[in-house]
């Protein structure tokens, strides 16, 4: 039976706005930026990138889960925490807004949640970060226990502290958004396990049980050595957190420390070291817990011991309060970068006349196979793959005559803002952080090595980028199954002293037969951009249909192969 929730708020498209106005109020630590409702980053108020001169930390996501991650903001923990709208990840400006207004020169690490519109656009938000000259690293975490550790839809590796770390959560009701109605989808005494932080489904729906009973199912997940979750066995220091999911209270999650701290020690032989009880992530009114289990050793306790003054860990709340909000910081401008102003030179170079054919060629191909890539997708996707890359396509050609054509990184890097302004969805931030990858690696590449090397070099950057952020790797049946063995070749040829001409062509012809080898290939659960939804389609559909992201790649890399062939030919 579903009706309104009750919520003490005003419009329900300012709660995250007017939660941040209180938080900056409460807390004279913190500042947000003067960019509502776009931009919505809460900072510490003692950095300015200027004078910071320690390695900024952000994260950030959808909003809806708080006190993460605008209350973990302060000295000892976050720098800054980019707030999207309610369980919608924010948008690339907001991230950037965030880097600019904190990263000083000892760079910026990002913390990334593992979902997909925050591993995109935080990935979009790096390589665009990295492009105007700041140092990023990204750490992507997933320590979610509820799925099978396969594919990429399981559990994905981030780094150090990240992969020491397990969790699963139970829940006893879904969340209810501001301004809808609640929905008790479980129904009457139900409990779902692995239920998902925006109220996805979980695992398995079971009747509820009692709390003893609850904590040792959730910890057997955890610790299982068959699916090998975390590096943890008998003998093993770790760290417990019972996290509330924001609709249940204090005495409940107490209850659940207090039973799971002897199961770990007797049950399963491990020496509790640290115990965290709380609301540190959670999911709006949600009702349940999640329990987190992460191994120690001497070193982590010293950071989780290490003092800090983010306001939920613990709260903090001395200090002068400063304004409450600052200006928004603008891009660096790129006269400070370079004296020649981006446009079409008044002459062409050879560079830049072998550029022009490739990119006319490459986007007028695309424009040709339009029908053909939308068809392909009707059958194993929503039958808009063509249409989307004819609009990128339509734009390169329109705005060509404004490239930088002398200039190969930035005219990359303006074929990037070109699909960027057109292309919406997966594809459209895929290829955007395709460009933004080859402009850094172009970008940095020196002036002694030769033109060929720069171009593999960035087209293996790109590569490295798209899979990273999207999730995918060969065999996957994704767009990279035409560039990986692409790159490959190229790299051999290349390598092995061929002409860059030749090189190039041959690894064309690679491109292709990866393309079309993804007729016989079965996608992932929960891969990125085509395979999403090609995962979903039986194997018999996929075996008459080649991947549409993969024929799109075919098409225009091997067209301005044969356009760099015959302008070589004709020179």
């Amino acid at each position: 039976m579903a009706f309104q929730a009750k919520k003490l708020i005003n419009d329900p498209n300012d709660v995250v706005t007017e939660f941040i106005e209180g938080l900056v109020e409460t807390y004279p630590g913190l500042q947000y930026l003067d960019g509502f409702p776009e931009v919505k980053v809460v900072l510490r108020a003692d950095v300015t990138p200027a004078t910071y001169n320690k390695v900024a930390i952000i994260s950030g996501g959808g909003s809806g889960h708080e006190p993460a991650n605008s209350g973990f903001v302060g000295e000892g923990m976050l720098t800054a925490a980019i707030c999207g709208d309610i369980f919608s990840s924010p948008p690339v400006d907001s991230i950037l807004a965030g880097i600019r207004a904190v990263t000083g020169p000892m760079g910026c690490l990002l913390i990334v949640t593992n979902y997909t519109g925050d591993r995109l656009n935080f990935g979009l938000a790096a390589e665009q970060a990295k492009s105007e000259g700041y140092k990023i690293e990204t750490v992507i975490v997933g320590d979610d226990c509820a799925l099978p550790p396969r594919g990429i839809a399981g559990r994905r590796e981030a780094k150090q502290a990240s992969e020491m770390v397990g969790t699963m959560g139970v829940a006893l009701s879904v969340c209810t958004l501001p301004g809808r109605v609640t929905s008790d989808r479980l129904g009457p005494g139900k409990m779902e396990l692995g239920l998902g932080i925006h109220g996805e489904p979980g695992a398995a729906v079971a009747d509820l049980q009692p709390v003893d009973v609850i904590v040792s199912h959730v910890l057997k997940q955890i610790l299982s050595t068959e699916t090998n979750y975390v590096p943890i066995t008998r003998g093993s220091r770790v760290v417990l957190m019972i996290n509330g999911l924001g609709g249940t209270p204090l005495s409940e999650l107490m209850i659940a420390s207090g039973k799971a701290v002897p199961k770990l020690q007797l049950e399963h032989g491990l020496a509790v070291d640290r115990v965290y009880t709380g609301s540190f992530m959670t999911s709006l009114d949600m009702a349940g817990f999640s329990i987190s289990i992460m191994k120690a050793d001497q070193t982590v306790l010293q950071r989780l011991d290490a003092p800090t003054k983010a306001p939920y860990w613990p709260v903090g709340v001395d200090g002068n309060h400063p304004p409450a909000k600052i200006p928004v910081p603008v891009p660096p401008s790129r006269s400070l970068k370079s004296e020649e102003p981006l446009g079409r030179p008044l002459q062409l170079n050879p560079q830049g006349q072998m550029l022009e054919v490739a990119i006319e060629a490459a986007a007028k191909a695309v424009i040709e196979i339009k029908d053909s890539l939308d068809e392909w997708d009707s059958k194993v996707g929503d039958g808009d793959c063509g249409s989307t890359m004819y609009r990128g396509a339509k734009a390169i050609l329109d705005d060509i005559k404004n490239y930088p054509l002398n200039d190969a990184a930035e005219t990359v890097n303006e074929i990037g803002s070109s699909i960027k302004r057109v292309m919406g969805g997966t594809s459209g931030i895929l290829y955007n952080i395709f460009c933004k990858a080859a402009y850094t690696q172009l970008k940095a590449s020196t002036q002694s090595a030769a033109m060929s090397k720069k171009w593999a070099e960035a087209l293996e950057a790109a590569i490295a980028a798209v899979s990273k952020y999207g999730g995918a790797s060969a065999g996957y049946r994704t767009l990279l199954d035409a560039l990986i063995p692409a790159l490959a070749v190229l790299q051999e040829r290349l390598n092995a002293g061929d002409d860059p001409t030749t090189a190039f062509l041959l690894s064309s012809e690679a491109a292709v037969a990866g393309a079309e080898s993804t007729i016989n290939m079965q996608a992932q659960v929960d891969i990125l951009a085509d395979a999403g939804r090609s995962s979903y389609v039986s194997g018999e559909k996929l075996a008459s249909v080649p991947d549409p992201g993969a024929m799109a790649v075919a098409s225009w890399y091997r067209a301005a192969a044969l356009a760099v062939k015959d302008k070589y030919q004709a020179s």
